[in-house]
Formats: structure tokens, sequence, C-alpha cells
């Protein structure tokens, strides 16, 4: 039986540290202080993945790992790196790389359906309170009960304003729907429409197996996510990433353990997954990432301190990298400790001290060994990755987009009947059925008479169409994992 694949990071006075490519499903972290070496450490990963055939998915929050899709260039620098490392086999090499932007303005455009967001990361993109959020929850069952297809925001819309102005026939079967929390969730959406996330919203929706590719030399594809401009946006970055996440949860089969990752998730800038999230959504998050290892999926994490990650995730977290922290407050010794405490310790090794005395490019590092264990902690010299480091500049951008497999796939919107044409469809005949009535009504009745069922239903359905489009209720796994219904294609 041949030895299992490894990817080598780098090498230092205890030796070189490698990671097993059947372990690397089990997740990891790369952590340390800004201008550290993480970024490269990272585009040494997923350099490593994509030459063993293993697709990668990452969040570019700077712009700099646009560069992986051009060779790399020697220098001082690199060439004194691998005279260090004793590296006889490096050379120049891009990786297949495929970009994407939720805007379409850098990269191939990203969507999904308001069902497939499903209410529990739609409240939390929102900020709505606990009241709040209940009335999403059963606006998005009304819409299942009734067959209307949630695919954008203009058809979230519709059926909130519809909600509204049913409110009193629907609280029987679906609780009290106030008309002020109705209102504030239009708010909120008012404000994400304002942040361009509009955009987000709707059809072709992103297939999961076009981030899950291998060129024709068997290099795993790695996809890039413009994040330039979702960073100032941090709940859209963060639950954007996450309903990805749950999605691969959700739709890829149990494959157990496996020669190599399916697919390696790389989520830049952690703690804004965790920052201000309500005790449901990170519990959600905590049982996702823990049960997606079996599905083959490998995540990891990158943030400045260990800290930024809860407890329970963290544990989950097999492989650690962990660049330069500094120590000059309260608050950051703390971390330092808590980042020492993470690694297996080697006699004689004081790991604290070393975190604050690591280099640029340097690092403390540890994997999982033959049987799953953590090996004891080695400080390291990051190998150089082969692609570029730093980004294209636009004409390289325009001119690659312009050579991709999926050029046009997802450039033009799809439009079809959804909740807002349904509505609109109802209110028309509720409108015509209600002018017959009047018609046949006595001339001799006099005085203004009380408003029919028919008329209520025609005026509500126009105002419940007065914005938008849509599509289907499909519920996403943070949703089915809160017990809703099987997913409507």
């Amino acid at each position: 039986m041949s030895e299992p694949q490894t990817l080598y990071l780098g090498s230092g006075n205890d030796g070189a540290v490698e990671l097993r490519l059947h372990m690397a499903n089990r997740h990891g972290l790369i952590a340390g202080a800004t201008g550290t070496g993480k970024t490269v450490t990272l585009q040494v990963l997923a350099e490593h993945f994509s030459r063993t055939g293993v697709p990668v998915f990452m969040a570019d929050v700077k712009g700099d790992l646009s560069g992986l899709a051009k060779p790399g260039v020697s220098n001082d620098k690199i060439d004194k790196r691998l005279k260090d490392l004793q590296l006889k086999d490096w050379s120049a090499h891009p990786c297949p790389v495929v970009f994407w932007d939720l805007y379409g303005d850098h990269g191939h455009p990203i969507r999904a359906t308001i069902s497939d967001m499903g209410p529990l990361l739609l409240a939390n993109l929102l900020e709505l309170n606990d009241t709040q959020e209940g009335v999403l929850y059963a606006c998005f069952k009304i819409a299942d009960d009734q067959g209307l297809l949630l695919l954008d925001l203009k058809d979230l819309r519709a059926l909130l304003s519809h909600v509204a102005d049913n409110a009193k026939s629907y609280q029987k079967d679906y609780g009290n729907l106030s008309s002020t929390s109705v209102a504030a969730i239009q708010r909120s959406l008012l404000v994400l429409e304002q942040q361009g996330a509009d955009k987000f919203f709707g059809e072709p929706a992103l297939k999961l197996a076009d981030l899950m590719q291998v060129d024709f030399s068997g290099n795993g594809v790695v996809s890039v996510l413009d994040a330039t401009q979702l960073l100032p946006k941090p709940r859209l970055y963060a639950t954007f990433l996450l309903w990805l996440l749950s999605e691969l949860f959700e739709q890829l089969p149990e494959v157990g353990d496996v020669d190599k990752p399916k697919l390696v998730f790389f989520f830049d800038e952690a703690h804004l997954l965790f920052d201000n999230a309500p005790k449901a959504l990170i519990e959600k998050i905590e049982q996702v990432v823990r049960l997606i290892r079996s599905k083959g999926v490998g995540v990891y994490f990158i943030s400045q301190s260990p800290l930024d990650i809860p407890e329970d995730v963290l544990g989950q977290l097999g492989h650690r990298v962990q660049h330069a922290l500094r120590a000059f407050t309260p608050k950051d010794q703390k971390a330092v400790k808590a980042a020492a405490q993470t690694f297996r310790a080697r006699k004689g090794f004081d790991v604290e001290a070393a975190i604050t005395e690591l280099g640029t490019g340097e690092a403390l590092a540890s994997v999982l060994d033959e049987k799953g264990s953590p090996t004891p902690v080695a400080r390291i010299l990051v190998r150089p990755p082969e692609s570029r480091i730093g980004p294209l500049i636009e004409a390289e951008r325009t001119e690659h987009l312009a050579r991709s497999p999926l050029k046009g796939r997802y450039d033009q919107v799809v439009d079809r009947e959804s909740a807002y044409e349904l509505l609109k469809q109802r209110g028309e005949k509720a409108a015509a059925a209600a002018e017959q009535q009047k018609a046949a009504a006595s001339p001799a009745k006099r005085g203004r008479e009380p408003e029919s069922v028919v008329e209520a239903m025609a005026k509500s359905a126009a105002r419940a169409i007065g914005s938008q489009i849509g599509r289907q209720i499909v519920r996403g796994v943070l949703g089915s994992l809160l017990g809703s219904s099987s997913r409507r294609r």
C-alpha cells in the first residue's frame, strides 16, 4: 500500500511539517497578526491542494489572492527562502482559477434564492429581533403552504405586504403577525438593497458542481471570491459564506474517510462569522462544521487570534498554523497564551515566547499524524508559493474572465414565475370578481356597502405586488436543522 500523499508546509530545526492529504478534511486554523504571513500560508496551501486534484474555494478580502492565476516570479527573498529550506523542486506555476463576485464586477455573479437562504440566515442578515424573526418564519411557512416561490427580494416584499394585509385571517394558523414587525422587516430589506444585496438574490442560482471542478490536467480548480466590496458589509460577507457552507453540507452525500477532500473551503476574516451572531446561529455553525467533515469538505478558518473562534469550533480544528502575535497589552497577552495552549507541547520549547518572536513568513505548526493525533508544535519557515504573490492587474483579470469556462453561464438574470407574479394574478382575478359582484348588485342599494372579502383580497394582492418578483420556497440546511420541510425544486 502506498504512503499517503502529503503537503509540505515548511521546515525548521525540528524537521519538516507535512499535512497528510487524507487528514485534510479534519479542518484547520491559520492565525496571526496583520502582516505576519497568513495570506502567503493560505496561498501555499491552496496551491498544494490544487496540485493534488482538490478543488478549493476561498474569499479574497484584500485582493491579493488573484495572483494564484499567474506563475510566480523568483526574487532575492524567495531565493533565500529556498536556500534556507534546501528546496530544489520549486518552479513557477499558476493554478487554474475561476473568479467570482457577488456583484458581478470582478468575477462571475453568484446568486442564491431567498428560499435557499432560509429564514434563520436571512434573519441574521437583516439583524432582526426575536419577534421579527418569528414573523419571518411564519411568512416562509405561509409561502410554503400556498406554493409561493421566493426567489428574490421582490418576492419577499410581495409576500410581506400580503401577510400584513391579511394578518387577521392568518392569525389562527400562524399566530400573531404584527404589522409593526412586518414593517420593520421591510425597512431592513431596504437597507439590504442599498448595500447591493439584491444582486445576490435570484436566478440562475449557483451550482455547487461549478465549485468542485478539476482541469484537464487533473488539478483542482481554485474558486476565488472577490470580497473586497463585501468586507465593509461584514454581515453580508459572513452570511453568504455560511450559506455556501450549509449548502455544501445539505447537498453533498456522505463519504466517510477519503483519500483526499472533495473540496477545501477557506474562511478568511473568520471572526466576522461569530461577531454578534445569536446563540442559535452559532450552535448551527458548530453543528455544520462538525458534520461536514463526513461530506469530504475541509474548512480552514483564517483569523488574527484563536480567541476569535468559539471553543466548540476551535476544538474541531486539527491543523494549526500560528504566525506571530504581539503582546503589548493585557488583551494581547491573553491571546498569546490562548494560542500557545492550542498546541501539543514539545519538551524544552517555550511556545508563548516563540509566538511573539516569529518573523514574517515564520510560523508555529502542528498537523494531525497518521492516527489523527496532533503532532508536537514545530517552528518552521513556510515554503514560498509557486504562483504570483500579489494581485492581478485589471487587464489580466479581464483577460482571464474572457477565457473562463463558465463565461456566460451566470451573466443573464432569469426571472420565472414566483410569488410576485402569483400574487399579482390573484389580485387581478379578485379585482375582476369584485367588479362583477358590484355590477350585479341592486342599483337600489344606497350608501356605502361594507367591503367584501373579494374586494379586500384584491386590494391586498395589489399592495403585495407593489415591488418585485420571485422564486421557490427551499429551505437551506440551517433551516432544515430546525425542522423545516423538504425541498421542492
